[in-house]
């Protein structure tokens, strides 16, 4: 099937992907733009595993504050300040720190959740499904999927990206180090939300109002 410039350009536009990387693609795939998205996306996991032994130790820090309410302060790491200073590795730096303000998840990676907080997570979900009357048989399965969306709310890699739902933080990570063609990590993050911790004294306006009416 011959391969058209604006499949080849439809598919640089959606992917960022080279141009002769999006026309292999599309050759393999005899023009399917969405299984050669999948297919692209695939390769650049490839990529980025062989490139996740190497040591990232530049990078930047970058902060979100929306309203003066919450936000966030992030550390990515690169391999080098050249892509340190590149707009697309900016501009994710951006957007995560955005997205821990917005969504506020509490850990990086599954393997950074403590092993305590999710055994305990799964003692939770496995007395759930007995008391639903599940079958012994099916409810460790059911746990182990239970426990996936439970990795999804807490850990910044599974959680679907803010500004874009159809993928996660995780797969835009490894789009922009296929991209790229080094390692980036991110390495730790903090969240803030103005007053979180403090007791507030329960105010109820109706009767504030009285008060006033009265006084």
């Amino acid at each position: 099937m011959a391969i058209t410039a604006e499949q080849v350009k439809e598919l640089r536009d959606r992917t960022s992907a080279g141009i002769m990387d999006c026309k292999k693609v599309l050759v393999e795939t005899d023009g399917n733009i969405e299984k050669a998205i999948e297919l692209l996306r695939e390769r650049g996991i490839a990529k980025a595993a062989k490139k996740a032994g190497r040591v990232a130790a530049e990078g930047l820090v970058e902060a979100y504050i929306h309203n003066g309410k919450y936000g966030a302060l992030v550390e990515v790491n690169s391999e080098t300040d050249f892509v340190a200073n590149n707009e697309d590795f900016k501009n994710f730096v951006k957007d995560v720190a955005m997205h821990i303000a917005a969504i506020g998840p509490k850990y990086v990676k599954r393997e950074d959740v403590p092993a305590s907080v999710v055994e305990a997570e799964r003692e939770t979900l496995k007395a759930q499904a007995l008391n639903e009357g599940k079958p012994e048989a099916v409810v460790e399965k059911m746990v182990e999927g239970r426990l996936n969306k439970f990795y999804e709310e807490i850990c910044l890699l599974d959680q679907k990206f803010v500004k874009d739902p159809d993928i996660t933080v995780g797969q835009l990570l490894t789009d922009l180090i296929a991209k790229i063609g080094e390692n980036i990590v991110i390495r730790r993050f903090a969240r803030f939300e103005r007053g979180e911790g403090i007791e507030k004294e329960e105010s109820n306006f109706a009767e504030e109002v009285m008060k006033q009416v009265n006084g």
